[in-house]
């Protein structure tokens, strides 16, 4: 947190004896809703001064109104229904706070992208579209616009060292495109109730030769889904399963594998964010430039249909058709996210913190009569081809995005509505309202340390070091969009039958290989894609890097750890 340069902006703007006319709107709002904040009541009155007299210099240019997109999760709605229209009242410019599916989002953003017209003055959009929003050189560079341009319109109190994603969403050239709005990651979800029975614990272990506890390996998240489904069977007399997911071709289905399904695995590189030169997505960059595409095949240097990735997609499939319910492979990922919550799950290698909420509500069959949670969250198992320094998981960073070509008075409106929603007077009762933390003062108020057991791990996650293991689509993704779109179908292959996983993980290959092909005359501004000559796969396999040669055994043992051991490991930088 830069401190200095927070006081500093708190003492000039307490110099300023204007009276704004949204501050009795603002007091207001600071007293009834912006509890509880990291900043006293002081602090926020003096940063609501500063948006007001910044609003008033557009307002005078004739900004009234401005529009912008999110997708519709439940820190967006809040932002939508609420803070729209604190914004409103306290600085006189009204918002339109569109909420939309996130497909429709990105379709409406990359029509903006193509005809050069942003159809809002700002959107919230995923941080995985980095690589794309930098090739195409549509976004606004933020680095240089709040030095430059935007410099009269961007807060004082902003705080950027205080955000905790911010190098999600930096290019290649080290430049800031997108500010942060939330966050969330997938992580392991268990049962912890079930998890500490005795009686179950030494079945277990009879069986199995080690503890029931969180698995670190998927050799041991197999045998517990396996032990659940066919030998506990029933819980208070309903089904019990030892593993959800869902399977529908659908492109949510694409999000179960592009949001690191072959990271986890072990597909890519070592690496954070994400690994080089050959990511999670299996695409590799050149090694000198480290940032044009040169292949997603084996055949290329990639390691899309490697056999760590053909591990993954095997195992995905085994396992919902052995330990999942019946239906799951019918569901799309709306459907199947709460699930859990109806207690008939034992566990979910991969399940989206964005869920803790709805997870906690009182009367669940997964909540204990105090309100606390009967489940606990946990880093994902991982994979025989995982090493130290890979990747563990994703992480979503939704985060506003300006078009650089859009009308400038309207675009420096935006930014402020984008830096009000995340700004330090509200940013901690959003992140209450939603759980999706983008700032590191609020993730370490006492709010959150006396309320920590509400939520299942959720902090003990966010506050620890490894988090950095987490991280969304990085910038070896050429044109996320399009490439994006080729994964759901070519894995509902392989769910229903119709292709085998190395089948299906080859045609996808070959589909991302001429994809990227095409996107060489698409006008992309720098880094375009540029494929390496189709080569005998044995030449690209290895023990060195990916794409890793494949394994004699793709089950080691499994191995779990104590929870509260887990819990002491991330405190220490360990990722497991």
């Amino acid at each position: 947190m830069n401190i200095h340069y927070t006081i500093a902006a708190v003492c000039i703007l307490s110099a300023i004896h204007i009276s704004y006319a949204g501050e009795p709107q603002a007091k207001i709002w600071i007293d009834k809703e912006f509890q509880p904040s990291t900043l006293d009541k002081d602090q926020q009155t003096a940063e609501m001064k500063w948006f007001i007299q910044a609003a008033n210099k557009l307002q005078a240019k004739g900004v009234t109104e401005i529009s912008v997109i999110s997708e519709t999760i439940t820190t967006h709605e809040y932002e939508a229904k609420t803070l729209a229209k604190a914004f409103e009242e306290i600085t006189g410019i009204k918002v339109k706070h569109t909420l939309a599916q996130e497909g429709d989002v990105v379709e409406k953003l990359m029509a903006s992208t193509q005809s050069n017209k942003s159809s809002f003055d700002g959107w919230i959009s995923d941080s995985d579209l980095i690589g794309t929003h930098y090739r195409y050189g549509k976004i606004l560079n933020l680095t240089d616009y709040m030095v430059g341009a935007g410099k009269e319109f961007t807060s004082p109190f902003l705080d950027l060292n205080d955000f905790i994603g911010t190098k999600f969403t930096r290019a290649p050239d080290g430049m800031l495109y997108q500010l942060p709005d939330q966050q969330f990651a997938n992580l392991y979800w268990f049962r912890a109730d079930l998890f500490d029975r005795k009686d179950l614990k030494d079945k277990f272990k009879a069986k199995y030769g080690y503890e029931l506890g969180v698995p670190l390996n998927w050799s041991a998240y197999e045998d517990i889904a396996e032990f659940f489904t066919n030998d506990v069977k029933q819980i208070d007399g309903k089904p019990i399963y030892g593993h959800m997911d869902y399977g529908k071709e659908d492109p949510s289905l694409g999000w179960r594998f592009t949001d690191a399904w072959l990271s986890m695995a072990g597909a890519a590189d070592k690496g954070y964010p994400n690994g080089r030169p050959v990511d999670e997505w299996g695409i590799r960059v050149d090694s000198v430039d480290k940032c044009t595409p040169v292949g997603a095949s084996v055949a290329r240097g990639g390691a899309t249909n490697s056999p760590a990735a053909v591990y993954a997609l095997t195992k995905y499939v085994d396992w919902m058709k052995k330990y999942a319910p019946k239906e799951a492979t019918g569901m799309t990922f709306g459907e199947a996210g709460p699930v859990p919550a109806q207690g008939q799950i034992a566990q979910q290698i991969f399940w989206y913190t964005a869920f803790t909420a709805d997870m906690t509500k009182p009367g669940l069959p997964v909540v204990n009569a105090d309100g606390t949670p009967k489940w606990r969250m946990a880093p994902g198992p991982v994979g025989p081809y995982w090493k130290q320094g890979m990747q563990n998981g994703y992480q979503d960073v939704g985060s506003w995005t300006f078009f650089k070509n859009h009308d400038a008075n309207r675009t420096a409106a935006a930014w402020l509505y984008a830096q009000f929603v995340t700004s330090k007077t509200v940013s901690l009762k959003k992140s209450i309202v939603g759980l999706t933390f983008i700032r590191n003062s609020d993730l370490r108020h006492d709010y959150f340390t006396a309320n920590s057991a509400k939520y299942g791990g959720l902090i003990e996650f966010y506050r620890s070091p490894a988090r950095v293991a987490w991280t969304p689509t990085g910038t070896n993704v050429p044109d996320y969009p399009k490439l994006s779109q080729l994964w759901w179908k070519n894995i509902a292959k392989a769910v229903h039958g119709e292709r085998s996983p190395q089948e299906a993980m080859n045609n996808l290959a070959e589909e991302m290989d001429r994809t990227m092909a095409s996107l060489e005359q698409t006008g992309m501004s720098r880094c375009a894609p540029r494929l390496n000559p189709i080569k005998d796969a044995k030449q690209w396999i290895t023990k060195l890097g990916a794409p890793w040669e494949k394994l004699d055994n793709e089950k080691p043992r499994g191995e779990t750890i104590n929870y509260g051991d887990l819990l002491k490991s991330w405190k220490e930088w360990r990722v497991r």
